[in-house]
C-alpha cells in the first residue's frame, strides 16, 4: 500500500509556506497603516482639536506656541516620558534587525514571548515623530511568531522549523519591496557570517527546492502587501525613482556625490560612538534617556522639519517639493538625520536605521543636484548608495536593497557608489569593534572603547 504521508507532508508545508508569507506581508501592512494613522493623529488631527495651527510643510510642526511650549516639545517629550516608563515597566526592548537575523541564521528560530509588548515598544517611538525605521522591531515580531507556528507544526516534519527563516525573508521584503534583499540577507546571516578575502560576507544560496519554497515565500507576502495596500492604502515601503538622465555631467559627479554621501554615513558612526558613550554613563536611567531624546528630537524637528519620523513618507514628500526648500538645508537636513537616528535609539527610542539613513541620502543627493544642475535621481542614487555603502560596509548588500529604488541605467551608478562609501576606512575611534555585514551597525562600541573596557 503506497506512503502518501510524506506527499501529504511537502503539499501542506509549502501552503504553510505561502500562508506564512502572506501572514508576515499582511502583518507589516499592518505595522505601517497602525503607524501612518498614529502618526496622522499626533501630528494632524490632534493639533486641530486643540486648536493649533498644524504647518502645511509637514503634518504636526505647529506655526506658533502652544501656551508657552511648541507643539513638538509637548509631543516629543511626552512620547519619551511613556517610552521610558513603558520600558521601565515591561522591559520590552526590540532587537537590532541584524541581531534578529543572526539569532535565525545560528539557532533557526527566535524567542517568541512577550510580542504584544514588543510590538508596542516597536511603535511608540514612531507614533511620536522618532527618526527610526519600524524593520528592526517588526522583524523580530514576525520572526517570532514564524517560530511559534513552526513549534506548533514540528510534528508534520522537520522542515516546518524552516518557517522562521522564511519569515524573515518575506518580512524583509514587505518592508522594503525589496525581492532580491530579502531573500539574500537572511541567507547572508551578520558579520559573523564567514568573509571572503574583500570583506564581503559568502553567502550560500540553498538548493534549487528550497529556493523555490523561500520564493514562493517572498512572492505571498509582496503581493500581500501590495494588495492590502492597493485596497486600504498605507504601506509605502521604500521610494521609486523614474526618469534618470546620465550623461557626461552626471558621470563625473558620481565619485564627488558618492564621497557626500559617505560623509552622512561617517555622521552615522560619529554619532553612534558619542551617543553611545553618553548613554552608557546615563546607565539604567530609562526615563531620563528616553525623556532627553525626546527634547533633542523636538528641536532638530523645529529648526529641520524633515528630520523627524522614519522617513518612508518624507521621501515622498521631497519628490515634490525639494525644489522650494534649498540645497544648504537639504544637505544639512541629510547629515542631521543621520546623526539624529543613533542617538534616538541610544536614548530608548529603539527602531531600526535603514529608512532613515535612505531619506538623509535622498536629501543630500536632492541639495547636491540644486548645487551642481545635474539630473536630481542620478545625484539621489550616487549619495544614498555611498551613505548605505559607508554604514553597511558590505556594497552588495547595500546595491541589493536600493537596486529596485532606481531605473535600471541606474545599477551601474548605485554598484560604484556603494563601493565607494564601503572602501573609504573609517577612523579609528569611531569604527565598530564588528562590522554588520549586511545592515545598517547598532549602536556599538569602538575598537577603542572594547579595548578600555577589557583593560
Amino acid at each position: 500500500m503506497p506512503n502518501f504521508s510524506k506527499p501529504i507532508n511537502r503539499v501542506l508545508f509549502l501552503l504553510c509556506v505561502i500562508a506564512t508569507g502572506s501572514i508576515a506581508g499582511a502583518f507589516v501592512w499592518a505595522f505601517f497603516f497602525l503607524m501612518d494613522k498614529g502618526i496622522t493623529f499626533f501630528w494632524a488631527t490632534l493639533p486641530t482639536l486643540i486648536g493649533q495651527a498644524a504647518d502645511t510643510h509637514l503634518p504636526g510642526l505647529a506655526e506658533g506656541p502652544f501656551g508657552f511650549l511648541p507643539y513638538p516639545i509637548l509631543v516629543c517629550v511626552g512620547g519619551g516620558l511613556l517610552i521610558g516608563l513603558f520600558d521601565k515597566k515591561t522591559g520590552a526592548r526590540p532587537e537590532e534587525l541584524t541581531t534578529v537575523m543572526g539569532k535565525v541564521k545560528k539557532d533557526g528560530r527566535y524567542n517568541y514571548e512577550g510580542i504584544g509588548k514588543l510590538s508596542l515598544a516597536a511603535l511608540l517611538p514612531l507614533l511620536f515623530g522618532g527618526s527610526i525605521g519600524p524593520e528592526a522591531g517588526l522583524t523580530g515580531v514576525i520572526a517570532g511568531l514564524c517560530t511559534w507556528v513552526g513549534d506548533r507544526m514540528r510534528r508534520f516534519g522537520a522542515d516546518f522549523r524552516a518557517l522562521t527563516t522564511i519569515g524573515t525573508q518575506a518580512a524583509l521584503t514587505a518592508l522594503f519591496t525589496a525581492p532580491l534583499y530579502g531573500f539574500v540577507a537572511p541567507l547572508a546571516g551578520t558579520a559573523d557570517a564567514p568573509q571572503n578575502a574583500q570583506g564581503e560576507v559568502d553567502i550560500k544560496l540553498p538548493r534549487a527546492q528550497k529556493t523555490f519554497v523561500y520564493l514562493c515565500a517572498i512572492a505571498g507576502a509582496l503581493a500581500t502587501f501590495l494588495l492590502l495596500g492597493d485596497l486600504f492604502g498605507g504601506g509605502m515601503g521604500l521610494p521609486r525613482f523614474a526618469g534618470m538622465e546620465i550623461g557626461a555631467l552626471e558621470a563625473a559627479l558620481v565619485i564627488p556625490a558618492a564621497l557626500i554621501g559617505c560623509a552622512a554615513g561617517w555622521a552615522f558612526h560619529t554619532s553612534s560612538w558619542a551617543s553611545g558613550k553618553l548613554a552608557r554613563r546615563m546607565g539604567e536611567r530609562s526615563v531620563a534617556k528616553s525623556v532627553l531624546g525626546g527634547i533633542v528630537l523636538a528641536a532638530c524637528g523645529m529648526a529641520l522639519p524633515y528630520t523627524m519620523f522614519a522617513g518612508e513618507a518624507q521621501t515622498h514628500m521631497l519628490m515634490d517639493s525639494y525644489l522650494t526648500i534649498g540645497a544648504g538645508a537639504l544637505i544639512t537636513t541629510g547629515l542631521i538625520k543621520a546623526a539624529l537616528t543613533p542617538f534616538c535609539i541610544e536614548m530608548g527610542w529603539r527602531g531600526g536605521h535603514f529608512f532613515p539613513l535612505i531619506f538623509a541620502g535622498v536629501s543630500i543627493g536632492y541639495g547636491f543636484s540644486l548645487l551642481t544642475g545635474a539630473d536630481p535621481v542620478t545625484c539621489v542614487a550616487a549619495c544614498t548608495a555611498g551613505c548605505m555603502g559607508a554604514v553597511m560596509r558590505q556594497p552588495v548588500m547595500a546595491a541589493l536593497l536600493l537596486i529596485m529604488c532606481f531605473p535600471v541605467k541606474g545599477v551601474v551608478v548605485t554598484i560604484a557608489a556603494a563601493a565607494i562609501g564601503a572602501a573609504i576606512p573609517l577612523p579609528k575611534a569611531i569604527a565598530p569593534a564588528k562590522l554588520q555585514g549586511n545592515a545598517p551597525t547598532s549602536p556599538h562600541r569602538t575598537n577603542r572603547e572594547t579595548k578600555e573596557a577589557d583593560a
